[in-house]
């Protein structure tokens, strides 16, 4: 098998946030490059991240990714970037400002939903603008969840 054919395998999961679709409701999703150093895209590889507690932020026109942590690569020398460093979203302006828009007028925040390797080999951000589950909401998630998995118990005994 050649080097061509190994990198047009699917998409491959660097991290991903496990608890964003049990605390928000994903309105819209959007696909965004992220400006890394040679070692996080190392330890992306290695499965090295953490989406906890993250968010993306607009600052002078730009998206900047939050609170996510890369864990330092091992075998990198001297160039150690601080692991929650804020991380530049890399997307069209018209994107850009369709989201910021979107965000100070319908109230809503934007979440990372995983961190992934496209086909091309390229580390990609997958983020969602979302609106914030209320308690009861998240009740609901859980009750049509335990209900799914009756029904599939059930279908399975059958």
């Amino acid at each position: 098998m050649s080097k061509t054919e190994d990198k047009k395998a699917a998409p491959r999961n660097a991290a991903t946030n496990r608890r964003a679709k049990f605390d928000y409701e994903i309105v819209e999703k959007f696909e965004a490059g992220i400006e890394l150093s040679g070692g996080e895209v190392k330890s992306l590889r290695d499965g090295g991240a953490a989406l906890v507690d993250s968010y993306a932020m607009e600052r002078k026109g730009q998206l900047f990714l939050v609170g996510v942590h890369i864990k330092p690569y091992d075998k990198v020398g001297y160039d150690r970037p601080d692991p929650y460093r804020d991380r530049r979203l890399l997307m069209h302006r018209k994107q850009i400002d369709k989201i910021v828009g979107t965000v100070s007028v319908k109230g809503m925040t934007i979440i990372p939903m995983r961190i992934y390797f496209n086909e091309r080999g390229w580390a990609k951000v997958e983020i969602g603008l979302a609106k914030a589950k209320k308690q009861y909401d998240k009740r609901d998630t859980i009750k049509k969840r335990d209900e799914e998995r009756e029904l599939a118990r059930d279908y399975k005994t059958r």
